[in-house]
């Protein structure tokens, strides 16, 4: 596997947002979307092993850990599951952020792991990669589900797929909605939200109002 960097931070985003975080980003993503604010983490990186993460993992002292990049999926599958069962015998808490692509099922979580699966909006330029049984493979209670939106075609799209795929918080299903960051102001997608009456939560990304919104590492 190759690992772009680990740090510990706040987490910025899902709903662990405000908790100290262990973020390991993986470098590679196997998408392009228009709004990436991560694209260091395409080519940069150092090869590590499963032992090796969790080394740097266990120095922190927090049970609390965020695997990121880039796309974490497209590492090997092997040293990825080998890793995610590293983190759960030693019983840390663990989100996955996903892009909505890549086949989630292949890979078997333990107590207190969930995916945070993040389906690419059309100004991504990436909503025709969406591999949509994802949202049938998500475990209702455990996982998120965040639209990151940055205009109302967006929006409109994500309503349509929470309608389509019956993605209602009734039924335990986590929804989360997120402004691309300087494209949809805050007060404008709280004021949809509201409107019609979602079930979700309103997000912002936390690490780039507490830090300068470029600077990495936080």
């Amino acid at each position: 596997m190759k690992v772009n960097e680990i740090f510990f931070s706040i987490q910025g985003e899902s709903g662990s947002i405000g908790l100290p975080t262990i973020f390991v980003r993986f470098t590679g993503c196997n998408l392009r979307c228009t709004y990436c604010d991560t694209k260091y983490s395409y080519f940069e990186g150092e090869p590590d092993t499963p032992e090796g993460v969790m080394d740097k993992v266990r120095s922190y002292g927090i049970k609390r850990v965020c695997l990121t990049g880039g796309e974490p999926l497209i590492q090997p599958r092997e040293e990825m599951q080998q890793l995610l069962d590293l983190l759960g015998e030693d019983g840390y808490e663990v989100s996955i952020e996903t892009d909505g692509s890549i086949d989630i099922s292949r890979f078997r979580l333990h107590d207190k792991q969930r995916f945070i699966l993040d389906m690419k909006v059309p100004s991504s330029a990436m909503s025709d990669k969406m591999n949509f049984e994802n949202l049938k493979r998500i475990v209702p209670e455990r996982d998120e589900i965040k639209f990151v939106v940055g205009n109302r075609e967006d929006y409109e799209w994500s309503k349509d797929l929470i309608r389509q795929y019956n993605l209602d918080p009734g039924l335990g299903y986590q929804l989360i909605f997120s402004p691309i960051y300087g494209e949809l102001t805050y007060q404008q997608l709280v004021e949809w939200l509201l409107e019609d009456r979602i079930d979700a939560r309103f997000q912002v990304q936390l690490h780039k109002i507490v830090w300068d919104p470029n600077q990495r590492g936080v």
